[in-house]
Parts: C-alpha cells; sequence; structure tokens
C-alpha cells in the first residue's frame, strides 16, 4: 500500500513538474499576437492611401504623357561615342578638319567627352568612303571629313561602285585655300621662275601632293598648267596619303612642288622652311599669307577653293541628321571655332544641309566636266 501511495506521489510530481515547464512555450505566442508589429502595422493592410493613392493611378501622365511620346517622334538625339575618320594619314586637310572640329564640338558640349579622330587613309578618300557604306551604314555618332577632293574623286567615278547618293552631306564649315609651295631652298624663287621650267620640260619638275593621280592636289597643278598653254598630262605628279607626308617628302628633297593647302603649309611657312609662290585665290589673302601674290597676278587664271567639311552614312537617321546639321551650325558661329579657323588660316563660308547637298552634286558635275577637258576620263 505505501508503495502504491509513493508511486502516486513521484507520478503527481512529474505532472506538476511537466505542467511548470510547458507553460513557457504557451505564453510566447501572446506577445507574437501582441506584437504592435502585425496588429498596428495594419496601415500597410488598411493603408487605403495606397488604393486611394490616386497619384499612382492616376498619375497617368506616364502612361498619357503625350509629351514623352511626341518626343520621341521628333526623335531626340543624343549623341554617344562619337567618331571622325580622316581619309588620309595624319597632318593633312583631312585630319586638321576631324581634330580642330572635334576639339571645338567637345568644348562647346555639343559632344560629351572627347571625338575620336581615326586615320583611314588609301584611294585618295575612296577606302574610307568604302568602310563607311559597307560597315558603318547606320552609325549615328560618324562624321567623315571631306573636301573638293571627295567631290572630286566621285566625279570621276574613282570609288568603284559607289557614288554621292550613299552618304549623308551634313555640311562645310570653313574654306581653305590652295598654294605653290616649294622648300627654303628651292632654285624656284618665283612662279615664273616654276611655269619656265615647265614650258621647257614639264616633266623636270615633280609635283607631290596628298592626293591620288588626277585627285584634288593634282587636278590644282593641272589648271595651272592649262591656264599656261602646257599640256596638263604632261606634268609629272607623285601621290601622297595626305597633305602630311607629302610636306615632308618635300622638306626631304624626294619632290619639287607641294600643291597644298593654306591649313598644311602654315606651319612650316612661320617656321621657315617653305616658302608660298602664289595663291589660287580670286584675291591676295591676308595674315601670314599677306603680300604673296595669287596666280592670277603672276599671269594665270588658276583658282582653287577648298570646302572643309563632313558627311556621314547613307542610313543615317534623320534625327542623327538634323542634330549634326544643328551642331555644325552652331559650331561654326562660335568663337572657338573662328579661333581654329585663324590659326588655320580659313575663312568661314558655312554651308548645311540640304544646302550643302545641293552645292555637292553642282560640284560634282562641274568636276566631271572638268575633268574631262582635262582628258582624265571619257
Amino acid at each position: 500500500m505505501k508503495t502504491k501511495t509513493f508511486l502516486l506521489m513521484v507520478i503527481a510530481l512529474l505532472i506538476a513538474a511537466l505542467a511548470a515547464a510547458c507553460a513557457p512555450a504557451e505564453e510566447p505566442p501572446a506577445p507574437a499576437q501582441e506584437a504592435p508589429a502585425q496588429e498596428e502595422a495594419a496601415p500597410a493592410e488598411e493603408a487605403a492611401p495606397a488604393e486611394e493613392a490616386a497619384p499612382a493611378e492616376e498619375a497617368a501622365p506616364a502612361e498619357e504623357a503625350a509629351p514623352a511620346e511626341e518626343a520621341a517622334a521628333t526623335g531626340d538625339f543624343t549623341p554617344g561615342a562619337v567618331e571622325c575618320i580622316a581619309p588620309a594619314n595624319p597632318g593633312g586637310g583631312w585630319d586638321w578638319t576631324c581634330r580642330s572640329a572635334g576639339q571645338v564640338l567637345s568644348d562647346i558640349g555639343l559632344v560629351d567627352g572627347a571625338v575620336k579622330v581615326t586615320n583611314m587613309a588609301g584611294g585618295g578618300g575612296g577606302v574610307a568612303f568604302a568602310n563607311v557604306v559597307t560597315q558603318q551604314n547606320d552609325n549615328d555618332n560618324l562624321l567623315v571629313a571631306a573636301s573638293p577632293a571627295t567631290t572630286l574623286r566621285l566625279a570621276q567615278g574613282q570609288f568603284g561602285e559607289f557614288t554621292e547618293d550613299d552618304v549623308r552631306w551634313i555640311g562645310s564649315v570653313g574654306a581653305d585655300f590652295a598654294v605653290i609651295s616649294v622648300a627654303k631652298d628651292s632654285p624656284y624663287q618665283t612662279l615664273e621662275d616654276l611655269m619656265t621650267a615647265l614650258k621647257e620640260d614639264p616633266g623636270s619638275v615633280n609635283f607631290g601632293g596628298g592626293s591620288a593621280i588626277g585627285g584634288q592636289d593634282h587636278m590644282k597643278v593641272m589648271v595651272l598648267a592649262q591656264a599656261a598653254g602646257i599640256d596638263p598630262l604632261t606634268l609629272k605628279y607623285t601621290p601622297f596619303d595626305g597633305g602630311g607626308e607629302a610636306m615632308t617628302a618635300m622638306l626631304g628633297g624626294f619632290i619639287d612642288v607641294f600643291p597644298g593647302d593654306v591649313s598644311e603649309v602654315l606651319g612650316q611657312l612661320e617656321a621657315g622652311e617653305v616658302r608660298v609662290l602664289a595663291t589660287l585665290t580670286d584675291e591676295p589673302m591676308g595674315g601670314k599669307l599677306e603680300g604673296v601674290p595669287t596666280a592670277k597676278e603672276q599671269g594665270y587664271d588658276a583658282e582653287w577653293i577648298v570646302f572643309r567639311g563632313f558627311y556621314g552614312p547613307g542610313g543615317m537617321s534623320d534625327d542623327a541628321y538634323n542634330y549634326w546639321v544643328d551642331a555644325l551650325g552652331q559650331m561654326a558661329d562660335s568663337p572657338e571655332w573662328q579661333e581654329q579657323l585663324q590659326q588655320g588660316g580659313l575663312e568661314k563660308i558655312v554651308r548645311l544641309g540640304p544646302d550643302f547637298d545641293a552645292f555637292v552634286r553642282t560640284q560634282i558635275t562641274n568636276f566631271r566636266q572638268l575633268s574631262q577637258d582635262l582628258g582624265l576620263i571619257e
């Protein structure tokens, strides 16, 4: 009996101990139920503001935003990584065009960051032209330096199957001028000395320029020879990939005369390394070329003006094309560009968009006729 009683007491004690041990496990849920974070945080559930917050639904301006859609329709173009191709080696007029314009476009905030300049020599500009047409036709961030060297080669059909219709003509922002230059120790002291030598033996003078045979620099001396009654096809001409190379060749004694442009010879002229025998301009020039007579003043009716401009890929979007036309116009009107023109010996002559396109097509027609007259093409 005593054993039974003892067992009952032990069982009772165990039950009491179990009850005491279980009590804390029942209490913790209370804090979870009373927790303000769940019950008081009803704003997240009761938050009618989120449902009433018509701003989020009434803020349909984001959906109804006609202005944003209209802006896309008119096409806001923002230039990205801008590249300018100079279709010749460093040092010539195309190179000057890309580097000078690129610097100003960046300086006045029309381009974010620096403009990358790529020198792509070959074929008197033909390598660059083909690259743009075949490989970068839809590049909205691409500008290519152009001049009469470009339009002349197109007029002569020297770019193969490609024509002026394969690119978009953006604008010209300056005018360079042709000059007849010689090294400082050249035996030709005047243009008359040079022309006399040509009349006696056309092949005795080695001309060299930054364009291909039949290209712009070659044409300058052909026009000059024609004005002197000399058969242009009898002249000796050595082509180089850019005016920089031609200048180096003349200073090294490999050629006798460089019919370059003011921007290409000005540095060496200031350094006293070259002399300019004549400018192929209608009127005498000032600045560093003051006192240099024109070919016309010396009895030879020859003139050659060089536009400095740009074309873009034929697949360039209208938005990008319009942006670049406007950007070149703003650049041309800036004091920074005027400074570049003065340093390069150029003048501000600007043609943009459709006006430039029409000018280019007229020049190509005229050059085609001139090339036929000189016997370069049929």
